[in-house]
């Protein structure tokens, strides 16, 4: 039985540590406050890590987890994952996204709410012994307009609370579609209406190099006058000098920061604004939020590692549990698709077509065209390839993939159909299934074929002449390989045919040539599935 090694470097709630060891072939080691070297030298035995915001997984320590096949966040950031290297290394990297969501859109509420009454400042006053009504005046948020920058789980929790107070939402997100956030009762901007329209602006998107400082001091300069600015998601979004300048300058009336660009922000000059509220990194910080991620973390763990489905993974596409047995076949069957292409195409890949059409197109097809292009580099590379590393792999290379969903159904109930271009030529692999299940590759180019991809196959181009398929027999036979099934594929009578013969072991190159040399022949390789 196969046992895999998790190793959790940061404290994690209890029920998600039951949720792994219930797992017969899980093995679980919790090891927290470890040095860098000291993880560097643990992690070798590993199979899993999972961490939390306190472990730094860098480069290096990813170098070191040679047995590493997947590292799991028990939240939504991934700023103290070096994700780049791991995806190079073929490691799933995934968070837990829904764990915090009501935590943090409730913090982002109570900021919000506190920044708007002053709250945090009068009970400062109040506990110095001072009764000062006056000075701290708040505003109402009703009919105000809330801008949501970053419209996933979170901003949609956000912007359902603060429709409840009487706000008018608006959002920005260029992933959303308009028609969905029609759905949601918000209005979609773009990202300048969004500064200018907007009283109060709450940003809820992840930390990249597109959003490193998206609110900087252009930014600012389109905001209206007395804007408040509300950040839980990551320091960096926002310029903090940029701000400072805002703030000192009335653009700003003020701003509620639960994150910032260095954690803890020691001597931030920012701290020291009346106008500021700050808390430090509190938005999934609540006893539910913490259970949560563990227990989604876990689960999340246990079943890519033990192969039932992968979930929430921020470098492979998710597979729900429900679609899994769905889609195996059509994955099994364009890996096969992949490395056939491979061993019959010509020069350098430029680019990957793939058409669905039918049945399969119905399903997320990011999975499939992965499998499609796994099984294709797999033949031509030595270095490990799979799910994980196949775009880094394929974008290095220069491979465009192209997907395309037919509405209409070509001549099969479900077919999938890729024509790969290289520096010398164009090919076209066609597959399908037979029933359920079984796989079949359906058309060669213009060959429309019928054989089953997996052992050894013996490709042979030839004439339409009477008596081929008796020569190649005679010698296979002389040397005792066995001819397991056979299909012919031919545009018309007498002219050029496409043979394939699914044979029970490989052929030696010196019979290949042997075959390559008959009458009529034009060429022949041996492809191995």
């Amino acid at each position: 039985m196969t046992t895999f090694k998790i190793l959790i470097s940061d404290t994690i709630s209890e029920e998600g540590l039951k949720i792994l060891k219930a797992e017969k072939k899980l093995k679980v080691a919790v090891k927290t406050k470890m040095s860098t070297q000291e993880l560097k030298e643990e992690i070798k035995e590993y199979d899993a890590l999972i961490v939390r915001s306190g472990t730094k997984v860098t480069a290096e320590i990813i170098k070191a987890g040679k047995r590493l096949k997947l590292i799991g966040r028990a939240g939504v950031g991934l700023d103290n994952v070096d994700v780049e290297a791991a995806t190079r290394q073929g490691i799933i990297v995934m968070n837990a996204p829904g764990g915090n969501t009501i935590s943090t859109a409730e913090h982002t509420i109570s900021l919000l709410l506190a920044l708007s009454r002053n709250i945090a400042q009068a009970e400062a006053s109040l506990r110095n012994n001072l009764w000062e009504r006056k000075k701290y005046i708040g505003v109402e948020v009703f009919g105000k307009t809330l801008g949501i920058i970053g419209l996933g789980k979170i901003g949609t929790a956000v912007s359902k609370r603060a429709k409840g107070l009487g706000m008018k939402v608006i959002a920005y997100d260029p992933f959303l579609f308009s028609e969905r956030m029609l759905e949601l009762g918000i209005e979609s901007k773009g990202l300048k209406e969004v500064l200018r329209q907007a009283d109060y602006i709450t940003l809820h998107t992840p930390l990249t190099a597109e959003t490193r400082h998206m609110l900087g001091e252009k930014e600012f300069e389109i905001m209206k006058k007395g804007v408040r600015v509300i950040n839980c998601a990551r320091g960096g979004i926002i310029d903090e000098k940029a701000l400072l300048t805002a703030i000192k300058q009335g653009k700003v009336k003020g701003a509620a920061l639960d994150v910032f660009e260095k954690e803890p922000p020691r001597d931030n000059p920012l701290l020291k604004l009346d106008c500021v509220l700050a808390t430090p990194h509190l938005g999934a910080s609540t006893e539910e939020a913490q259970v949560g991620v563990a227990k989604e973390m876990a689960s999340q763990v246990a079943d890519a590692l033990l192969h039932r489905n992968v979930r929430n993974a921020v470098n492979f596409p998710s597979i729900d549990k429900e679609i899994l047995p769905l889609l195996e076949p059509y994955l099994k069957l364009a890996e096969k698709m992949g490395c056939l292409q491979m061993q019959i195409s010509k020069g350098k890949v430029r680019q990957i077509e793939l058409k669905y059409s039918g049945e399969v197109a119905k399903y997320k097809l990011d999975p499939i065209s992965l499998s499609f292009v796994k099984g294709l580099l797999s033949s031509i590379l030595e270095e490990p390839v799979n799910y994980v590393n196949i775009p880094l792999i394929a974008r290095q290379r220069g491979i465009k993939l192209v997907e395309t969903k037919l509405s209409e159904p070509e001549d099969f109930t479900n077919l999938i159909s890729v024509e790969v271009t290289t520096d010398k030529g164009k090919s076209l692999v066609a597959g399908s299934l037979l029933g359920k299940k079984d796989i079949r590759i359906v058309k060669i180019d213009d060959y429309y074929v019928d054989v089953v991809p997996k052992g050894y196959i013996l490709v042979v181009s030839n004439e339409d002449k009477p008596g081929m398929m008796g020569a190649i027999g005679t010698i296979l036979g002389k040397n005792k390989i066995n001819i397991a099934s056979m299909t012919l594929g031919r545009r018309k009578q007498g002219g050029l045919a496409l043979t394939l013969l699914n044979i029970d072991n490989s052929i030696p190159s010196k019979l290949v040539s042997e075959i390559k040399n008959l009458d009529n022949i034009v060429d022949a390789k041996v492809v191995k599935l």
